[in-house]
């Protein structure tokens, strides 16, 4: 190691470390708040609404389909879409329970159920936030 010359000389003052800690700090939620109806980005939302917005976002993405989100970002509907029914409502949880639990403000998914009516299929659940929870609702064709 080099050591580093100051005015004064050699610096040999030994650099004081902040010492480690297991704390978790809680990132602010702060985002911006999506208007579904108009298509338009307005105003901020944050704490649960947000946590809503995100699981929404998260339910209406494929994953691996956009390369501007991580590889752990979006739902796998494409694994049941079109398969027989007791492999759907064994998936399912699965599939929804690891994209949701993605983000660190959502802990759990729970009550989920799944309504078959011909080729559409309906999913819903309880999703478990740190804010608070919420029920999402998802229906899908046949086609996707």
């Amino acid at each position: 190691m080099i050591p580093e010359i100051g005015k004064e000389g050699p610096i040999t003052a030994a650099v004081e470390e902040t010492p480690f800690t297991s704390e978790t700090v809680e990132m602010p939620s702060l985002t911006y708040r999506m208007d579904w109806e108009r298509k338009r980005i307005s105003s901020h939302t944050d704490g649960l609404e947000a946590v809503k917005q995100a699981a929404a976002k998260i339910l209406n993405t494929l994953r691996y389909e956009h390369l501007i989100y991580s590889t752990d970002y979006g739902t796998e509907w494409n694994l049941v879409l079109g398969q027989d029914r007791l492999l759907v409502r064994a998936e399912l949880r699965r599939i929804l329970t690891e994209a949701l639990l993605q983000d660190d403000r959502i802990t759990g998914v729970e009550e989920l159920s799944i309504a078959f009516n011909g080729d559409n299929l309906d999913v819903s659940c309880t999703v478990v936030t740190s804010y608070g929870s919420f029920r999402v609702r998802k229906e899908m064709n046949g086609d996707g």
